[in-house]
């Protein structure tokens, strides 16, 4: 009996250590990774910090922090994810949702102007620079857009709609209420507009 006591301290000090190293590895990563982001940096931010969600996917700050870091570096698809990673983890925190919706309507608004482009499995890449020279000529006509690419529109413009929503019903002190209900009101005549193109 003694021993078996012994042997399951044993295991608990060993979880608790290595609790205790993954708490401090993240940390560190986490770390480095602002100080990358304060250096504009955003592609060794991501990595650490998807490195440290290796270790810890509970972290709500460091889901957070890589949604931050996609956003900055314009990578609204992976944004969108990382956002909706850390609302699972915390679902009362109004800013989640504010900068999700700003991601997913910067995501259409992109498909729209023809930076990025649906394929058929609804996959999403950034168009090459010599495949858009005709956007950035200052040839404003309306692209092509695929089925796909209409309905992620609708879908994306729709989402943001109601993540600013959440946004404000969350929030108990919200500054800037005005501007976000003109933006919705906005993205409701956008989603209109798109509607349209998709009957």
């Amino acid at each position: 009996m003694k021993k078996a006591f012994l042997l399951a301290s044993i295991l608990f000090i060993s979880v608790i250590s290595t609790a205790c190293i993954n708490n401090f590895a993240v940390q560190e990563l986490n770390n480095k990774a602002k100080e990358f982001m304060d250096k504009g940096d955003y592609v060794s931010a991501i990595e650490r910090l998807k490195s440290s969600i290796d270790l810890d996917s509970s972290v709500f700050e460091t889901q957070y922090n890589l949604a931050v870091a996609y956003t900055k570096a314009e990578d609204y698809s992976n944004a969108i994810t990382a956002y909706d990673n850390a609302i699972k983890l915390n679902p009362d925190f109004p800013d989640s949702y504010y900068s999700l919706a700003v991601c997913e309507e910067n995501l259409a608004k992109d498909i729209i102007s023809g930076y990025v482009k649906v394929n058929d499995d609804d996959s999403i890449e950034k168009v090459e620079v010599e495949e858009n020279s005709d956007l950035e000529s200052g040839d404003k006509e309306e692209q092509k857009l695929s089925e796909n690419a209409k309905k992620m529109i609708v879908s994306l413009l729709n989402d943001a709609v109601s993540d600013y929503g959440i946004y404000l019903d969350k929030s108990n002190t919200v500054d800037d209420r005005e501007f976000v209900e003109k933006k919705i009101k906005e993205l409701q005549q956008l989603i209109a507009e798109n509607s349209q193109r998709t009957e």
